[in-house]
């Protein structure tokens, strides 16, 4: 009994010297993320994934009264696509038949085989890659110009360590890229593993109502939220697991629409050649 009584001694002493333990540099910390900061759809590139897609309507009030449940094998996309290639197999918990898994196929088979006979030059892809590049590091330079971001703490997370930070949009900076006009309307709290610099989650909430399309095609309506989850595949890459959002938008100026959304993801498997033509679901 005494040494129990020892133990949670020594164990409350240590307590507020661990919290009291200072948090790390923020200019040689936000170095290291900053280093580390990839696009998902990049760092996914490589690999092959199921992916379940759960959308809700929602009520005035917020309740659910209708759902749609897809999971899809995803896979890279062609060189220049926009987007992987997503294979639908199960739709509102039915497996798709499989002759519209053939169809499917043999129409993705069609696309694969145009691309072949009409792809770009090496020196054009890798112009579009390093435009790509380009883009993505101007917008992650003016995610730092135009956040205050303060460390706030330190929280265990998923059995990872992490530093909290808040970053809330300054104001009167004048955002250099269209992803930069986007950030500036939205506040963000986000949790980053200590040891790898990486995002481990990140909650974010509109500050105030987003248009796309000048306005005339939807508005992103002040309070929509979503949060990004994220975990380390084979102890060697950060990737997404988890996406969820809430909000309500208006359709072009008339249409109110109220959703729910989330998407998981799991079952990663690093894509292959010898797998591109091969449609077999990955193990969990």
């Amino acid at each position: 009994m005494r040494l129990m009584i020892f133990a949670l001694v020594v164990l409350i002493a240590a307590i507020p010297a661990a919290q009291d333990r200072p948090l790390p540099d923020y200019d040689a910390f936000a170095a290291r993320v900053k280093s580390r900061l990839a696009t998902d759809e990049e760092r996914q590139n490589g690999y092959m994934f199921i992916e379940r897609r759960i959308v809700q309507k929602l009520d005035a009030s917020g309740r659910p009264h209708d759902e749609s449940v897809k999971v899809f094998e995803v896979y890279p996309g062609l060189p220049g696509e926009e987007d992987r290639y997503r294979r639908l197999i199960e739709e509102d918990g039915k497996p798709l038949p499989a002759s519209t898994l053939a169809r499917h196929d043999r129409e993705r088979q069609q696309v694969v085989e145009a691309y072949a006979r009409k792809a770009s030059t090496s020196a054009e892809q890798h112009q579009d890659l390093q435009r790509q590049h380009q883009r993505y590091r101007e917008a992650v330079d003016d995610l730092f110009r135009i956040y205050d971001i303060r460390m706030i703490g330190r929280e265990s997370l998923d059995g990872h360590d992490t530093i909290m930070a808040l970053l809330s949009p300054k104001a009167g900076v004048k955002p250099r890229t269209d992803d930069g006009k986007v950030m500036q309307h939205f506040k963000a709290r986000a949790w980053i593993s200590e040891s790898d610099a990486e995002f481990v989650r990140v909650d974010i909430e509109a500050i105030d109502d987003l248009s796309f399309g000048w306005g005339l095609f939807a508005r992103i309506h002040k309070g929509a939220v979503a949060s990004y989850e994220r975990r380390k595949v084979n102890n060697e890459t950060w990737l997404p697991e988890r996406v969820t959002w809430t909000g309500s938008a208006r359709v072009l100026l008339l249409k109110q629409l109220r959703r729910r959304g989330v998407a998981e993801f799991s079952g990663y498997r690093k894509f292959t050649v010898d797998t591109s033509t091969t449609y077999l679901r990955p193990s969990p």
